[in-house]
């Protein structure tokens, strides 16, 4: 199957901690399928697609997909505990500063094939993955305040609702929140 390539850029604006998240983009490169569509998807700790948050159409190159308010069904949430942070430039030991609960979350495409504007069993869930030069892009739900660190510098400082950051992984792990201006890049491949 043809490999093409996702170049996106994506805008995330997070306001106050009861607010939305909005991932804005365009996409380009390769021949995109005209049933295409943009998901945010709540996995498990090991990676396993819990829930659909929100999707949308990409639209002549171009979607605006909005995280809501609200949060994730209790199914798709976790306890935070060490054990189960497997994220982005974690590395042993690591410290949860409180209880919450977290809902990790990751952008998806698919082709929506029958036109229904959601996602049906048939319809294959392709992970893409949004990086800026070499920083990936993480972006998590918690239901309180709480600070997570782990070995080589990693500490990202979580507010109730959606968070969205960079995470660098190199000699020591940089973690920076998302500005409005953020471009990042997404590719597919097969």
């Amino acid at each position: 199957m043809k490999t093409f390539t996702l170049a996106t850029s994506l805008v995330l604006l997070a306001a106050g901690a009861a607010d939305a998240l909005t991932v804005r983009g365009s996409v380009a490169g390769g021949n995109l399928p005209p049933d295409l569509r943009v998901a945010g998807v709540v996995v498990t700790p090991f990676g396993q697609v819990v829930q659909e948050v929100s999707s949308v159409p990409v639209e002549k190159g171009q979607f605006s997909l909005e995280l809501p308010a609200t949060a994730p069904t209790a199914r798709a949430q976790v306890a935070l505990t060490p054990q189960n942070v497997n994220w982005p430039g974690v590395i042993d030991p690591v410290q949860v500063s409180g209880q919450a609960q977290v809902a990790e979350l990751k952008l998806f495409t698919y082709r929506d094939q029958n036109n229904n504007g959601r996602r049906d069993e048939n319809e294959q869930l392709r992970e893409v993955m949004a990086d800026v030069r070499g920083a990936n892009l993480f972006v998590v739900w918690v239901n309180t305040d709480v600070n997570v660190t782990a070995s080589k510098g990693f500490q990202a400082g979580l507010k109730r609702g959606w968070n969205a950051f960079l995470v660098d992984v190199g000699r020591a792990v940089n973690v920076q929140p998302f500005a409005d201006t953020t471009v990042v890049t997404v590719r597919l491949g097969r």
